[in-house]
């Protein structure tokens, strides 16, 4: 059993991974991001997500998002 500060550190470790690799012109959303990690088992709500990401000094989509 994974004690709850492990596991917060690692969904916003893997957070910060997929942004980092995201295709910055169509950047995941909060949404994407909840699929991504339910298929590694990282069962959290995409208001956790949010929350994590705002954490993280990570921006929302729109900010992030690179227009040519």
């Amino acid at each position: 059993q994974m004690c709850k500060e492990t596991a917060t550190e690692e969904i916003k470790e893997e957070i910060r991974r997929l942004v980092k690799e995201e295709d910055k012109k169509k950047p995941l959303s909060d949404s994407k991001i909840v699929s991504l990690l339910e298929q590694k088992n990282m069962k959290i709500s995409r208001r956790t997500v949010a929350k994590y990401r705002a954490q993280l000094g990570i921006a929302g989509t729109t900010q992030r998002k690179i227009h040519e």
